[in-house]
């Protein structure tokens, strides 16, 4: 399987390095930095013009990660040409962009799948399994905070653009956050949000509070920051029986760890059990094999797909019709 890239800033070239060999085309609005992702991977070439990679005919799957607006449009022109998509979260601005591609890929036969790369953390993905088989007994709410403190000049950067990005932390950081909760706990509706500009002088939220809500009133109190000084990750899954912790993702992050909680009987001192991930972000390359397996056929449960970008950004779109946001303080 022959692979295109589209988009070759940070996190492209994170997919490129997950999908190797098989690279075979990139693009960039930046030719230079598209000239340098391909030299970095023999037998690739950098394409002038995105509409190469995505009408190639000897690509199978392209890879879109661009920003937000273009999210829509590159994985659109790949879909009508009959190729498999892997477009990076959130999948697109607001729910409704999602519509039209979704429609293309079901007239193409293609399959497309969202980037929501957290799903395949090791910490993550074994928490997964273990309240899937119910560990801690019948899953009753999600706790989880995830952040970052930003860079200098941040307010100047594509995020910081409602135009180009469709919205603040909400999108970048939160969506993973309400991917992860409806993926323990199944479909989620929003109860309440609160957006606020704490810090950063911009247009957009710098951080994200929300408060979910499912069936049986199984409930997800999220927040993501970019306020959040010190990088954070910390997700918990809190059922009957107990509750599963996973704290970081490698790097600046932490180390990645998983702690279970579970009750031996009654209320009491819980059995505590801990897995540690150590080394490099493997997450990329499981998607990558995970999505490679899936299209040759061994259909995989774990990847995100239109219906889940769907759904989290409808829980992003009623969050910007509800969630007043505060006037931007200045520094």
């Amino acid at each position: 399987m022959r692979v295109g890239l589209v988009g070759c800033g940070r996190v492209g070239a994170k997919r490129a390095r997950a999908f190797g060999p098989r690279l075979a085309a990139v693009a960039d609005l930046d030719p230079a930095r598209a000239e340098a992702l391909a030299a970095a991977h023999p037998g690739c070439a950098a394409r002038a013009e995105w509409q190469a990679v995505t009408g190639d005919p000897g690509l199978d799957l392209v890879i879109v990660s661009t920003t937000h607006d273009a999210l829509v449009p590159v994985a659109l022109e790949a879909v009508r040409a009959g190729k498999h998509v892997l477009v990076e979260k959130p999948g697109a601005r607001r729910a409704a962009e999602l519509a039209p591609l979704a429609e293309a890929a079901r007239a193409r036969g293609v399959k497309v799948a969202v980037g929501y790369n957290h799903r395949f953390h090791p910490a993550l993905r074994r928490a997964h399994h273990l309240a899937s088989v119910g560990a801690v007994g019948e899953p009753c709410y999600v706790r989880a905070r995830y952040g970052h403190g930003g860079r200098p000049g941040y307010e100047r950067e594509w995020r910081m653009d409602p135009a180009v990005s469709g919205g603040g932390e909400l999108l970048d950081q939160g969506t993973h956050l309400v991917d992860l909760a409806r993926w323990f706990l199944g479909p989620l509706a929003l109860r309440g949000a609160h957006l606020p500009t704490f810090f950063w002088d911009a247009p957009v939220e710098d951080n994200a509070f929300l408060h979910l809500e499912g069936g049986g009133g199984r409930t997800a109190w999220l927040h993501a920051s970019w306020t959040e000084w010190q990088n954070l990750f910390s997700f918990e899954v809190f059922g009957t029986r107990g509750v599963l912790k996973v704290e970081g993702l490698g790097g600046s992050y932490g180390p990645e760890r998983l702690t279970s909680a579970l009750m031996r009987s009654g209320v009491g001192l819980p059995e505590v059990e801990q897995w540690d991930f150590p080394g490099d972000d493997t997450s990329w390359s499981e998607e990558g094999r995970e999505l490679l397996g899936d299209l040759g056929g061994r259909t995989s449960s774990d990847l995100a797909r239109l219906d889940d970008a769907l759904a989290v950004l409808e829980v992003v779109d009623a969050a910007y019709a509800a969630g007043g946001r505060a006037p931007a303080a200045r520094p």
